[in-house]
């Protein structure tokens, strides 16, 4: 059942959007029976491919299913998962970003995923996702974080090349920022990615804030994020974050589609591995894959990434969770990891991929993985949680006190946890 009285919805899109159900063919007339599919990757040609490919396959393998996908851009759709559960009209086959889905598990939205245990044991952690103790969600990948630069911009500013054991510290990074833009070599000296918006924010910025010794909320209560996001070391990370825009070190009007730093008019940039394919392949052996620097608590950088799970109002579950396991297998892996450069969620599967074999040239985005990633807050106060953040950081790029931002993240949280009974 859909507790859509329990989670802020997007109700004005429900009037407005139209959307598919998971209403299925009968099934006794021969004809399989239709399971709808929602992607967020509309857009990405490569996820999206191997998606395509998966369902095609799926369809030709058996006769009693037929997925049917529709795509929708990243950025609208969590609104639109929203939407739909609002209107009882969710699909059958939803897929879920890591840290969204405890709050769409405890609003009703998703139901337990019951797939092969083997199948289960065999992904990595951060590709599965528990809600009190029962999985709910499973991908074919993990994500992670680094700093894309080239060889020859350090070696022009006499900048040392940091290991995962010898991270830059803030003091290394302040001075590799002012160095590369006194060079005048680059139009910004980094790209932080603050041209995307939604989930991007709290993903790539509040490990940062972590690394500064900030976090979003209270972790042993999950009732209160004052104090936390709003502490001295929080806003201290805001201040300095701030200061890398308002001292011209990064461009507070930054592009989505982030193509300057291939351009090379920006030095550095602060992206994942599902973007290192295109940097590689223009830049080959000159791309350094580096990890984020030590802000003073050791390096931090977001884990858990893109899952697939059932939807509580589907009336196919079985055929959803076919279809789950079978893009699951490491045929899919394979493909999603060489498509878009993503780290296999099987070891089975890291094995056929050169680029993470240890060697490769993707090798370190494990090692990051493994050493510095952290869950962003495993709450269904999460959702909330992180629209608050990412007005908060909006507002800091743009020139707001970082303090006040915080203080009043703090203050929105804190009420949205006290009016929604703490998400007991």
């Amino acid at each position: 059942m859909i507790k859509t009285t329990r989670v802020l919805l997007a109700a004005s899109l429900a009037g407005t959007l139209v959307l598919t159900g998971c209403a299925a063919t009968d099934g006794a007339s021969g004809e399989p029976v239709k399971v709808s599919m929602w992607s967020h990757a509309a857009g990405n040609d490569q996820e999206i491919a191997t998606v395509k490919e998966a369902i095609t396959d799926f369809n030709a393998s058996q006769t009693a299913y037929e997925v049917v996908l529709e795509e929708f851009p990243q950025e609208s759709y969590n609104d639109s998962i929203a939407a739909a559960a609002a209107s009882n009209s969710l699909p059958c086959i939803i897929d879920v970003d890591g840290p969204i889905m405890p709050n769409w598990a405890w609003a009703g939205y998703m139901q337990p995923l019951s797939i092969d245990s083997a199948l289960e044991e065999s992904l990595l952690a951060g590709a599965k996702g528990y809600y009190n103790g029962e999985l709910y969600s499973a991908g074919a990948w993990d994500a992670a974080l680094g700093m894309l630069v080239r060889k020859s911009t350090l070696d022009a500013v006499g900048a040392r090349v940091p290991t995962v054991s010898e991270p830059w510290t803030l003091e290394e990074f302040d001075a590799l920022l002012a160095d590369v833009d006194a060079t005048g070599d680059y139009d910004y000296a980094i790209d932080w990615g603050n041209g995307w918006t939604g989930e991007w924010f709290p993903y790539a910025y509040s490990p940062i804030m972590q690394s500064f010794g900030g976090d979003l909320v209270d972790r042993d209560s999950f009732e209160s994020a004052d104090g936390v996001i709003n502490s001295a070391e929080a806003v201290a990370f805001g201040d300095w974050f701030g200061s890398t825009f308002a001292d011209g070190y990064a461009n507070p009007a930054q592009t989505g589609d982030r193509t300057e730093f291939i351009a090379g008019t920006i030095a550095i940039q602060y992206n994942g591995n599902w973007a290192v394919k295109d940097a590689y392949e223009a830049l080959a052996d000159d791309l350094l894959i580096l990890p984020p620097p030590d802000f003073g608590n050791g390096p931090k950088i977001g884990a858990a990434s893109w899952q697939f799970g059932v939807s509580a109002t589907c009336d196919q579950a079985e055929g959803a969770t076919q279809f789950i396991e079978f893009i699951l297998q490491d045929k899919y892996i394979v493909a999603f990891a060489n498509r878009i450069g993503l780290i296999p969620a099987t070891a089975t599967a890291a094995a056929e991929v050169p680029n993470y074999a240890p060697g490769g040239p993707f090798a370190i985005f494990v090692d990051l993985s493994n050493e510095f990633g952290v869950l962003r807050p495993p709450t269904p106060a999460y959702l909330k949680i992180s629209t608050i953040y990412e007005k908060a950081v909006a507002d800091i790029i743009n020139g707001a006190n970082a303090k006040q931002a915080l203080d009043a993240a703090a203050d929105e949280i804190d009420a949205d946890l006290a009016d929604n009974d703490f998400y007991k």
